[in-house]
């Protein structure tokens, strides 16, 4: 009876190694495929006969199960594919299969499948789909708000867009004023006012200078620096700016900007932004405590409404220098209208648009989906999985990160795989040969009964 035994346990022996090598063979031939998960084999052993007496026990056949490895990641590295995208710690896209179309509209199976295969490209109708053929599902942000138009993920088109002019409203400012200003009319260590322009805007008819006065102007103050500000339909003005002097106890400041560039004779060329501006002995600015906003903002002709000043808190001073507004930053909130030029995936996981004007806005947020029972999910072709009474349903909202223009590889170790592949190899043929030893004996119990 043992021989008997011995022979369906070797045959047994063998199917295990064949499923071992099967799953090998598996793996090697997705080395190279985007975000897939090996297959390993785990070895069950099976108790051929139950006793309590020990010395009677005997070893028994062996099973076979697939162990899936859904939970270790692959490496992970760049991609000059914008869309492209991997998941970094847990989590997995949620994707859809397409199962026909409508009138040119895809047509998607209602269970959600979830994959790590991040290669997602945008297709001919604007849709993002992996080169598996699955459509990824996110959450659309709605345009004016920022907010989500949903809670459900689902697949969404993104096509060619434009983004309307806006209009500048704020100027963020910061930089730091020479203690001693350098201009060609420096008096000691400040500026002389001159006689054809007043510093002073708290002065009867001044904060303005008149363009015949322009040269002297010039010569007793510094350039503040220049940038592009936008009115609601796209137009634009160039904001030219400069600092005067005024006063040495305490260290008082006057900024100009050019509202008048063709300005001639009499007419205001340059306009005081009506602010004080005053520093401590250790350069901090202890005027205005605020932002600064200049009324009805005119420049060439444009009239663009009321401008904040952002000075940051502190972010002007008036350290110790001799030379012009030092660490000057200048940026201001309007942009001209622009045309959608690509679309990509931050760090965040939000589906970017960036438009020719260099702006951008969130159209999209990806959300992960993870799982109680990650290495119960039933896997599909293309790397992708559905979720089992084993594995739970999709929990909305995972811990992974998501990382842009990036791809996780395989997480198949090909050399690993080769030692499994020798092993299982030798396994086998061990087995043939408890086979064909146990036929022998068998042959030989036959001959004993002739």
């Amino acid at each position: 009876m043992s021989l008997y035994s011995a022979l369906t346990t070797s045959v047994a022996g063998m199917a295990a190694q064949s499923k071992s090598m099967q799953n090998i063979s598996g793996n090697i031939a997705n080395t190279s495929t985007v975000g897939y998960k090996r297959v390993d084999t785990a070895f069950v052993d099976l108790v051929s006969n139950f006793t309590s007496n020990k010395s009677a026990q005997t070893s028994g056949s062996v099973m076979t199960n697939s162990r899936q490895t859904n939970t270790v990641s692959g490496p992970i590295g760049s991609s000059d594919t914008s869309t492209h995208m991997s998941i970094s710690g847990d989590g997995y896209f949620v994707v859809y299969e397409k199962i026909g179309e409508t009138d040119g509209t895809p047509i998607f199976d209602g269970t959600p499948m979830y994959t790590r295969r991040g290669d997602f490209t945008l297709d001919e109708d604007g849709y993002f789909v992996n080169e598996a053929g699955h459509y990824l599902a996110v959450i659309e942000l709605d345009d004016a708000t920022g907010n989500p138009v949903s809670s459900v993920p689902q697949p969404a088109t993104f096509e060619e867009g434009f983004m309307a002019a806006e209009a500048t409203t704020t100027v963020k400012y910061t930089g730091n004023l020479p203690a001693v200003p350098s201009t060609t009319d420096t008096a000691g260590s400040m500026i002389t006012p001159g006689a054809g322009y007043t510093v002073d805007p708290t002065s009867a008819g001044a904060g303005v200078v008149q363009a015949q006065d322009e040269t002297q102007f010039l010569s007793q103050t510094i350039s503040g620096g220049a940038i592009t500000t936008y009115i609601a339909n796209g137009e634009n003005a160039s904001l030219q700016l400069r600092w005067g002097k005024i006063s040495d106890t305490p260290d008082t400041w006057n900024l100009y900007y050019k509202s008048d560039s063709t300005a001639t004779g009499t007419a205001t060329k340059w306009t005081n932004v009506g602010q004080n501006y005053t520093f401590d002995s250790t350069g901090a600015m202890t005027a205005p405590t605020s932002n600064v906003t200049v009324a009805g903002m005119t420049v060439d002709g444009i009239n663009l409404g009321n401008i904040v000043l952002d000075h940051g808190g502190n972010g002007i001073t008036a350290f110790a220098t001799q030379t012009g507004v030092a660490n000057m930053n200048l940026s201001q909130d309007g942009a001209a209208a622009g045309e959608l030029t690509n679309i990509s995936i931050d760090s965040s996981g939000h589906v970017v648009a960036n438009y020719s004007n260099g702006k951008s806005s969130n159209l999209a947020e990806i959300i992960l989906a993870s799982f109680d029972g990650d290495n119960y999910l039933a896997r599909e072709s293309g790397g992708a999985f559905r979720a089992t009474e084993d594995s739970g349903e999709a929990i909305l909202g995972a811990t992974g990160s998501i990382r842009g223009s990036s791809l996780e590889s395989s997480n198949v170790d090909i050399a690993d795989e080769f030692s499994k592949m020798i092993v299982s190899q030798q396994a086998y043929t061990a087995n043939t040969r408890v086979l064909s030893t146990a036929r022998d004996m068998l042959s030989e119990v036959m001959q004993v009964i002739r």
